[in-house]
């Protein structure tokens, strides 16, 4: 509860610099989008999302914004001309998750994940608009880090061709940035957990599956030894972290920035606190954590200890994550059930 009062006064402090603008948010029926949503859902505001034709929004009611829902191929030029025209500000989360699928196709994997952003910045070249970016990167563009905690001064050293794309994603946008087309910013996140829905790839919310398992009683199987450290961090808590950015791009313009707790856990502690904190709250015998060969050829990426410092953008913008682990888990639990 402490935590929910928390950010709910950060959020109010936030929420009035979008009193009155046209907001675009791509990848609009996912797990971002929709989160992002109900924070300004209570605002009066424009907000567009803007997903693919199969996709399935999910409906807001009884709010002030304006919510308008539009099917769009954000790999196609014309989706962004016809969509641009008189927005502000651009929440980019639609992409290609998964590293898997990105290394077994490099070339489609480059047209979902890097055209978008070369057709969005040149619409805006092209047209003289002036949005502010914001774009969902990710920590894995470090690759696999020699010395934790890591923050901004880290290098890129990207692993995987989905990595690698992201990569070029951020400099598109920092160069564009750095020329005058527009402004923006690059949030590179830790792994993100929390209500909302089911990730589309399956590699993707493991901890969400986890929690699912977890209450309907199933084992929780961890490939490999469990050992390696992970940085997990709040829905809520990353959703502020993009509102900021944008409430605030005259700080963090042209800029990247690694965004997490600081506080690593070995994924071993993070199934068997979802198994502890389950049966907590349920009232029910504690499902077991077993130990399982992976049944695929696990990416490089997923061999390597993480923990962020997210210093730097707590120093400019004031943001910083509200919720300790073991509170988002439950809170985690509580909007599952």
């Amino acid at each position: 509860m402490i935590g929910q009062v928390l950010m709910k006064r950060e959020s109010l402090s936030i929420l009035p610099f979008f009193k009155g603008k046209r907001i675009l948010i791509t990848g609009g029926a996912g797990y971002l989008a929709t989160r992002l949503t109900s924070f300004l859902k209570d605002i009066d505001c424009h907000i567009i999302r803007l997903d693919c034709r199969e996709a399935n929004f999910i409906p807001v009611t009884n709010c002030k914004a304006k919510i308008e829902d539009r099917e769009g191929d954000v790999r196609k030029k014309i989706t962004w001309e016809n969509n641009l025209e008189r927005i502000e500000v651009v929440f980019h989360f639609a992409a290609q998750t998964s590293a898997y699928v990105a290394n077994e196709d490099p070339q489609a994997d480059w047209k979902n994940n890097v055209m978008p952003m070369i057709n969005l910045i040149e619409t805006v070249r092209k047209n003289d608009l002036k949005p502010t970016v914001i774009f969902s990167s990710t920590v894995t563009v470090t690759g696999l880090p020699g010395q934790l905690p890591v923050d901004e001064s880290c290098p890129a050293n990207p692993v995987t061709y989905y990595d690698l794309h992201k990569l070029m994603c951020e400099n598109y946008l920092r160069c564009f940035v750095k020329l005058g087309f527009l402004k923006g910013a690059i949030l590179r996140f830790v792994n993100i957990y929390g209500p909302g829905p089911r990730a589309s790839n399956v590699h993707r919310g493991i901890l969400n599956s986890m929690v699912k398992k977890a209450i309907i009683g199933e084992p929780l199987t961890i490939y490999g030894g469990g050992g390696y450290l992970r940085d997990y961090l709040y829905i809520d808590d990353a959703i502020t972290a993009f509102l900021t950015a944008a409430a605030k791009i005259e700080d963090v313009n042209g800029e990247y920035f690694v965004i997490g707790t600081g506080k690593a856990y070995s994924i071993f502690e993070a199934f068997n606190l979802v198994a502890e904190r389950v049966a907590l709250k349920t009232k029910r015998q504690r499902v077991k954590v077993e130990y399982s060969n992976a049944p695929f050829e696990q990416s490089v990426i997923e061999l390597r200890n993480f923990c962020a410092n997210a210093d730097k953008f707590m120093r400019l913008t004031g943001w910083k994550p509200r919720y300790s682990f073991v509170e988002g888990i439950d809170k985690t639990i509580e909007m599952t059930l």
